[in-house]
């Protein structure tokens, strides 16, 4: 299904971007400044949920990337 494919592919980034900063989820969601569950993290990374704009921003505040960075992905295989 399309919008499985695309946020399996976006969660993918956002977690390969945490890793590299060495950040665990619950050191994410700590930087994120909101009130959130790590295991909610945990689903967007795998794809299984669907993350809102306003998440999106706060994730790439907390990560200290540009949002594009977060959904700049393949989707060829779309």
């Amino acid at each position: 299904m399309e919008k499985d494919f695309v946020l399996s592919k976006i969660g993918a980034k956002i977690k390969e971007i945490r890793l590299s900063k060495g950040l665990s989820q619950v050191e994410l969601v700590a930087r994120m400044e909101i009130s959130t569950d790590p295991n909610n993290i945990s689903r967007l990374e795998a794809g299984r949920s669907n993350l809102t704009m306003f998440t999106l921003y706060r994730i790439s505040k907390a990560l200290e990337v540009p949002m594009k960075d977060l959904i700049d992905v393949d989707l060829s295989e779309v």
